[in-house]
């Protein structure tokens, strides 16, 4: 990778990325100096780098002199996963026209939840989460589910950096949820209860591939007072989590299950 002549021993890569990064946790829209910051880089190589963003189509120029992701950035951004979404996306709009409930896939992204495909309901439920975003694993019943069939020296380590709460019911005391993990893949599904948003709940099982592994993770969120209604959803789920199990298994590389 090319050495950046403006000094700091960063190759010019890690600065673009670094650049392109600010946009993940920060506003929408930033100006040039917030760029600058977020991505830790002078002025001047922020400016220069920013506008070959621009001229290639990864970032855009607001009216107002702020920058913004780019077109052409999603437009490649929709290949990631898109083998898995694709041979899901059918069986998503089953689980939705089933349940009548917004249903999602997810994969575990490092220690976040990555939302690959989502079909929303015309209820109003509070939402948290969109296509190509995350959520940490242990506020979301997807990312529970998906944690909870990692092996044991993973769900330690996860446990064992800061588990941030998303709201005042996030589930956030490590032995505690290392337990939560244990029951959740002796019982073969997660929900959660206001963990993520106020005003909502979610119940999601895994996508397993003959080893036991869970490459992938499906879920219904739906209005906190509909809670008690969560259980009645499981065999829809299970059925449908069945039915993209062969797909999930080649996308992940492992045997598809018996």
């Amino acid at each position: 990778m090319a050495r950046d002549e403006s000094g700091g021993g960063r190759t010019v890569t890690s600065k673009v990325l670094a650049l392109l990064a600010a946009f993940e946790h920060g506003p929408s829209a930033q100006s040039l100096s917030e760029l600058a910051a977020a991505a830790d880089v002078p002025l001047p190589t922020a400016h220069r780098l920013a506008a070959e963003l621009v001229a290639w189509g990864a970032l855009e120029r607001t009216p107002e002199g702020r920058y913004v992701v780019g077109l052409r950035l999603w437009e490649v951004a929709q290949h990631a996963g898109r083998q898995l979404r694709d041979a899901a996306r059918p069986y998503l709009q089953d689980l939705f026209s089933l349940t009548q409930e917004t249903a999602h896939l997810a994969i575990r992204e490092g220690h976040e939840a990555l939302y690959i495909d989502r079909i929303y309901g015309s209820k109003r439920v509070p939402r948290a989460s969109r296509v190509g975003g995350r959520l940490p694993l242990h506020a979301t019943a997807v990312g529970k589910v998906l944690l909870a069939y990692e092996d044991r020296w993973l769900q330690e380590a996860y446990v064992a950096e800061r588990l941030d709460p998303v709201t005042a019911r996030t589930h956030v005391h490590p032995q505690r949820l290392l337990e939560e993990l244990a029951a959740i893949r002796e019982r073969g599904f997660a929900t959660t209860y206001e963990e993520v948003r106020v005003g909502s709940c979610s119940v999601a099982v895994p996508v397993l591939t003959a080893d036991g592994r869970a490459p992938a993770s499906i879920g219904l969120v739906m209005a906190s007072a509909q809670a008690d209604q969560m259980p009645r959803h499981l065999p829809t789920l299970r059925g449908i989590a069945a039915r993209i199990a062969p797909s999930a298994a080649r996308w992940a590389g492992a045997a598809p299950p018996r």
